[in-house]
């Protein structure tokens, strides 16, 4: 253990590790995982020694997060065509890491895509940024740490604590501004950054990060869930997909044959999520987001950190067009964003295009599933601007100037969850898209009533929640380099996806 004295304390810090060059993937990533483990079973040790015979006077307790990094020296010829895995121009790129163990696979291909494209070693070592504390207790190992918050000693004076101005998104913001001296960054997000929404994701959904997938669905309705849940489960029982299991709320997990093992929360968290396992995480997430933008960007800006290969919103909006019926779908081509959650970081001048691979996938699937092509599609299926806006209660206000926004715009239907994931998915740089269904006709005097609304779910819900998982499938089935287009990408990138 080393021991660096200052003028009021000692700070005590496992032995240092000097960064070793690797040019093999798999190797370099396994070293991750080493010195991320060594160094939180640090902290966590000496936190329960303290926590059983006291805290030391004067004596703090540090271990870093493990860290990547690279040096190119020449502007080498990369492939073009490529939009991740390789640098822009030459320089020291760095970036910190956490809980690489579950973001091994990504890692591995990651760090293989920088030794092929650069042809230099990756270099593993030790960053100088602390690991909090309360991100190495955490419950991941199923045994939580809880201190007692009066116990008398100021935490922060013998470990380090979480401190949000290491936890901003100026990275993927493009705002991100190097100090002197200080390596670009290598990946969209930092570590505590990621610790962060890790954390919150086991908050907010009562799954686990390592059960999501890279395959995600957004919706904004419990139908859709139970839906999901019974051809998962039949999926399951008839071991087709090449699923392997079922995880909901409270990481319970139905495995194929049908065994079952945990217990269900005693109640639903706010953004309950469900797992379609299959390997190497390229199953389907569920997640119920609820109603509103603000639930879309808190969940879309925590999952962003999984690097998910794309996530699709399907929900229910309503239809601004006299000739739309109820049940009929709208393909999203582009957005209104009245959500107001997201303008600080993505200005509302910034456009939010349609990504034809995602696009193509959706048109697609709803032509499969609902067995129609041509011009029959057009019947059930329109292509549009979609309009989200932050007042769920619209209707009861002056309806004149936002009927004439909704006219210049062209929109074609209105929710309040579409544009935050679509801009969000811009933003993280994740593939994206949107398929509603329209569920009232409030400009034409159609309201959402309980006999209506009855008949719609149980007619529409099956269909359109197979459309969504169909496209998903079809998306999977590109090759990465298709899929993570160069659309998404800024004028200066990470090398990381």
């Amino acid at each position: 253990m080393q021991e660096i004295k200052a003028s009021t304390h000692v700070m005590r810090l496992p032995p240092a590790q000097p960064y070793e060059g690797f040019m093999e993937p798999v190797a370099a990533t396994q070293r991750l995982v080493d010195l991320y483990r060594r160094n939180t079973q640090f902290i966590r040790e000496h936190f329960l020694q303290c926590m059983r015979h006291g805290f030391p006077a004067g004596e703090r307790y540090r271990a870093c997060y493990p860290a990547i990094r690279i040096r190119v020296d020449t502007h080498q010829e990369v492939d073009s065509r490529l939009s991740y895995g390789h640098v822009v121009e030459p320089g020291l790129y760095a970036t910190s890491v956490t809980q690489p163990d579950l973001f091994f696979d990504y890692l591995v291909e990651q760090i293989g895509l920088l030794i092929k494209n650069h042809g230099v070693p990756v270099e593993i070592g030790e960053s100088s940024q602390p690991i909090p504390l309360h991100f190495c207790l955490g419950d991941s190992d199923g045994s939580p740490v809880i201190y007692p918050e009066s116990s008398g000693h100021v935490l922060r004076d013998h470990f380090d604590v979480p401190d949000l101005a290491d936890m901003d998104d100026a990275i993927v913001n493009g705002t991100w501004q190097p100090k002197k001296g200080e390596p670009l960054p290598l990946a969209p997000f930092t570590a505590p950054r990621v610790d962060y929404s890790l954390h919150r994701l086991q908050h907010y959904t009562a799954t686990k990060p390592a059960h999501f997938q890279n395959f995600v669905l957004f919706t904004n309705y419990q139908f859709y869930v139970d839906e999901f849940c019974a051809w998962a489960k039949q999926m399951l029982m008839e071991q087709k997909g090449g699923y392997t299991a079922l995880v909901e709320p409270g990481n319970v997990v139905t495995y194929a044959g049908g065994r079952t093992e945990g217990t269900p929360p005693g109640r639903l968290p706010q953004m309950p999520s469900y797992h379609l396992m299959r390997d190497k995480h390229s199953g389907i997430t569920l997640i119920n987001i609820g109603v509103g933008p603000s639930n879309a960007k808190t969940i879309t800006d925590h999952v962003a950190v999984l690097r998910p290969s794309a996530w699709l919103m399907v929900g229910h909006c309503a239809g601004l067009r006299t000739t739309q019926r109820l049940g009929d779908y709208v393909l999203a081509h582009g957005y209104v964003r009245q959500d107001k959650v997201l303008d600080e970081d993505l200005p509302t001048w910034v456009p939010v295009p349609p990504l034809a691979e995602i696009q193509i996938a959706l048109e697609r699937a709803v032509a499969e599933v609902a067995g129609l092509s041509g011009w029959e599609l057009k019947r059930i299926m329109r292509t549009g601007t979609v309009a989200s806006i932050d007042n769920r209660n619209w209707e009861l206000s002056d309806q004149s100037e936002p009927v004439r926004k909704l006219s210049q715009s062209r929109a074609i239907a209105l929710d309040m969850e579409s544009a935050t994931i679509a801009a969000n998915g811009f933003r993280f740089r994740v593939p994206y898209g949107t398929l509603l269904c329209v569920s009232d006709k409030p400009l034409h005097g159609e309201l959402k009533l309980p006999g209506m609304a009855n008949a719609f779910y149980s007619t529409q819900v099956g269909q359109h929640l197979h459309i969504g998982i169909r496209a998903l499938e079809l998306v999977r089935d590109m090759p990465p380099e298709r899929l993570h287009s160069r659309k998404l990408r800024s004028f200066i990138e990470t090398a990381f996806q």
